[in-house]
């Protein structure tokens, strides 16, 4: 046990000496470049998919999507859990890019296959499918989150690391959002069902290759494979009194909040307040802006603290909303609010994965636990769930309580119901998170403290 702990603390220390590896940095950042890549896919095109090449109804369509969301609120604490209580010689969080990887794969693969089976099989076929691929999934995004606080104890690094990640997601998502269907017409020819298949299979197979160099090209720090797993229990205390980690959580909802009312009421925007349906597809291709943010992220962190960063891509975010509702219909000042939203969003949306790993070294430095698994699976899948789902309805109870219908010429009242929703919602929501945050800051003021005592007790 003595030479484990030398073992561990050998490698803590060479991790202070030094910065990661660019192969570690690279392996790191293909998780999500996978997990964009699949699952963006799954989400962005399944419901067409369903109802346009595998005929399924609408109504059948939404059930799915419904009964899937279920377990989504299950299945984070449970991935967390059990990668809480996991120990192996690869470490805790990493080996789940190994297991899950071909399976993850297979079952994005098979949503998109279109059984020869009568409708009510296909449905019962596709509801299976598209929760299982869901379920994997989330291991796979926990699992992610989970392995920062064991990468490395530096937080500049975390920071940095987690940058990388989000460019490499971002990669993902913009294979899939620009070359999916060209592809499925180019493989298809006439035959979606065919085209489908061939895309999804050469995504699936490009994804398990990327997880498994993600398993191969990176090493956890400060796990044991002797250590004691945590109790459900313990998982659960790990969040009592952790107030930086109940204060991120608040300011990553009201994050989402905003980001999904804006996202979801562009298109309501473009069509009926503009009158360009299309420029939807404009502003949504300018949130590749946020790749630029992201890159510049931990060298903002350096100039900054983290908690100042963050309220400053919060009041950036809120300032393009507000920019973009005194601009009328002039394209190009939405543009130019649209792109200051984006840059901030950019910011806000990757910092607290990182800071969520100091986070857990609150937890671990207070009540001796390090429930990196759960404090990270729920902060983070929690978190978008919640604010994802909310961001949506609100705006439609919003629209529905103004009069608002569809495909028909809109009332005064219902115009201005959508550009509140689109424009003045989304920076109060950001507005709030950033005042929020403002709580974080004498956390942060005391990390280093905390992770020098957490070094000293592993070399005790």
């Amino acid at each position: 046990m003595q030479n484990a702990i030398n073992i561990e603390k050998t490698v803590d220390d060479n991790s202070k000496s030094s910065k990661l590896s660019l192969k570690r940095i690279l392996a790191f950042a293909s998780t999500d470049t996978a997990g964009n890549l699949l699952y963006c896919t799954l989400t962005s095109y399944i419901m067409y998919f369903y109802t346009d090449v595998m005929g399924i109804s609408v109504a059948a369509t939404g059930m799915i999507l419904l009964i899937a969301r279920f377990f989504d609120a299950l299945d984070a604490p449970i991935w967390g859990i059990v990668i809480d209580h996991t120990r192996t010689r690869w470490g805790q969080s990493r080996p789940y890019w190994l297991w899950l990887s071909i399976p993850f794969g297979v079952s994005v693969f098979l949503a998109f296959l279109v059984p020869d089976i009568s409708t009510s099989a296909k449905t019962i076929y596709a509801l299976i499918t598209y929760i299982l691929a869901g379920v994997i999934y989330t291991g796979i995004s926990a699992s992610m989150s989970s392995a920062l606080p064991n990468l490395t104890y530096d937080s500049d690094e975390r920071v940095r690391l987690n940058s990388w990640r989000s460019n490499g997601g971002m990669i993902g998502y913009l294979i899939t959002a620009s070359f999916a269907l060209p592809l499925v017409d180019f493989f298809g020819k006439g035959n979606d069902k065919l085209g489908f298949s061939v895309t999804v299979g050469i995504f699936a197979v490009v994804g398990i290759l990327l997880l498994l160099f993600a398993f191969s090209g990176t090493n956890e720090i400060g796990t044991s494979q002797k250590a004691k797993s945590i109790s459900i229990r313990d998982s659960f205390r790990a969040i009592k009194g952790n107030w930086p980690w109940i204060t991120l959580v608040l300011v990553f909802i009201f994050y989402w909040l905003g980001n999904t009312a804006r996202a979801s009421t562009v298109i309501y925007y473009s069509e009926y307040n503009l009158g360009h349906k299309n420029w939807a597809s404009i502003l949504n291709g300018l949130v590749v802006v946020q790749m630029v943010s992201i890159t510049l992220l931990p060298f903002l962190v350096k100039r900054f603290i983290k908690s100042h960063t963050q309220i400053i891509g919060l009041s950036l975010a809120a300032l393009g909303q507000i920019i973009i509702g005194f601009a009328g219909s002039e394209l190009t000042l939405i543009i130019i609010g649209w792109t200051v939203s984006s840059l901030g969003t950019g910011i806000a949306v990757t910092l607290p994965f990182a800071m969520l790993s100091d986070t857990v070294d609150y937890g671990e430095w207070k009540s001796g636990i390090r429930a990196s698994g759960f404090l990270t699976a729920v902060g983070i899948s929690f978190c978008i769930k919640l604010g994802a789902g909310l961001g949506s309805f609100i705006p439609s109870v919003i629209l529905d309580s103004a009069g608002y219908e569809a495909n028909v010429t809109q009332t005064a009242q219902s115009l201005a119901a959508i550009k509140f929703c689109f424009t003045w919602l989304p920076a109060i929501f950001f507005a709030v998170g950033g005042l929020i945050m403002f709580k974080y800051v004498k956390y942060e003021k005391n990390e280093s403290k905390i992770r020098q005592e957490l070094q000293a007790r592993l070399g005790k």
